[in-house]
């Protein structure tokens, strides 16, 4: 959530309307998704999935779908609430409230997953990289949690990675795994935002140093790889940019009206975007992406053909018919032929000179 005294920032906060315009519209857009049937798009394709029923979530503020549990949607509230992350189903109500041993919440601004590719768990990032006083903070820090076997309630153990920024201290909201190197990013809030990447091997002992690799768009407010890590999406209060890799944009996908947007990451296929805001009983929507940046299908192993059984006539046929003869196989004969008559000749002319010699 944005907390900066500006007229300015405050502007970038609720662009073009005021809150009571956005709550109406909010209303109005869940309304009428709402009396469409569950899987039926909108005109713009985007849909409303869910709103979170549990009156302890009032500020979520990221969103990662579970590796392990289908349809279950992974938040948590922003700053100064409790160390807890809601596993939430596919109609808003949550299904586990999992506290986080041994965590801080100072100011949680984002999730995300991945698998541990040893026991191939899932893995959840929750992330205390929020910083209202740009720069306030000397470190930051991500938790690593395992991801539940069973939803339930119940209490986890997390391990602390702190992190530095090799440029100074800032406020970032942003939090992505890629899937392919298991490769942990930062992207700040800021109206010159940078995307920063983490060291390949994270220690827990001391502070890990975050490297700018690239820009960011104004303002981010959470970023996602894609489940086949082919793509990211970085949103911000306005849109939401598609990248193939750090400084490589494909596109910007346009996003719902929200009051404050501030979380999204892909659905577990791949094939949309889910987008959440703050609030009590803030919504959920599905975005999908354009038919040309669909994850491409996964080959198939095709069986050999398999050969039609032979027919007597086919046997027969088979059986006279001239033998096919390569173009060195005359040649290999007459070779053959020749060299038999040279050792004949040899063993003749052997034969009379020991006849002589008698």
């Amino acid at each position: 959530m944005i907390r900066t005294a500006t007229a300015l920032t405050m502007l970038l906060t609720f662009p073009a309307v005021s809150s009571t315009a956005a709550d109406a519209a909010d209303t109005t857009a869940a309304s009428t998704a709402t009396a469409q049937s569950s899987d039926q798009s909108s005109v713009d394709g985007e849909r409303l999935v869910f709103r979170f029923r549990d009156p302890r979530i009032t500020e979520s503020s990221g969103l990662a779908v579970s590796p392990a549990h289908e349809g279950i949607v992974y938040t948590h509230n922003d700053s100064d609430a409790a160390p807890v992350i809601y596993a939430v189903g596919p109609h808003g109500r949550t299904r586990a409230a999992l506290t986080i041993s041994g965590a801080e919440a100072r100011d949680w601004e984002g999730i995300a997953v991945s698998t541990d590719p040893e026991t191939g768990r899932g893995v959840l990032w929750i992330a205390d990289i929020g910083d209202n006083l740009d720069g306030a903070w000397s470190d930051i820090s991500v938790y690593r949690v395992l991801e539940p076997t069973k939803l339930r309630d119940a209490t986890l153990l997390a391990t602390r990675y702190r992190f530095r920024y090799d440029d100074g201290a800032r406020n970032a909201e942003g939090i992505m795994i890629n899937p392919r190197t298991n490769r942990l990013y930062v992207v700040s809030k800021e109206f010159a935002g940078s995307i920063y990447q983490a060291p390949r091997k994270l220690r827990a002992n001391r502070p890990n140093i975050l490297r700018k690799v690239t820009s960011a768009p104004l303002m981010a407010t959470d970023a996602a790889y894609s489940p086949d890590g082919s793509t990211f999406v970085i949103r911000t209060y306005f849109s939401a940019t598609l990248y193939s890799a750090p400084g490589k944009m494909i596109r910007q996908i346009s996003m719902p009206s929200l009051k404050q947007a501030e979380s999204i990451t892909y659905t577990r296929d791949g094939k949309a975007l889910l987008v959440g805001s703050e609030g009590v009983k803030s919504p959920v929507y599905e975005v999908p992406l354009p038919a040309d940046l669909l994850p491409a299908p996964k080959p198939s192993a095709s069986p050999p053909r398999s050969q039609p059984p032979q027919t007597p006539a086919d046997i027969s046929a088979s059986a006279t018919s001239p033998t096919a003869v390569g173009p060195f196989d005359g040649l290999s004969r007459n070779l053959i032929l020749l060299g038999l008559a040279l050792a004949a000749a040899v063993t003749t002319v052997i034969i009379l000179i020991a006849r002589r010699t008698r």
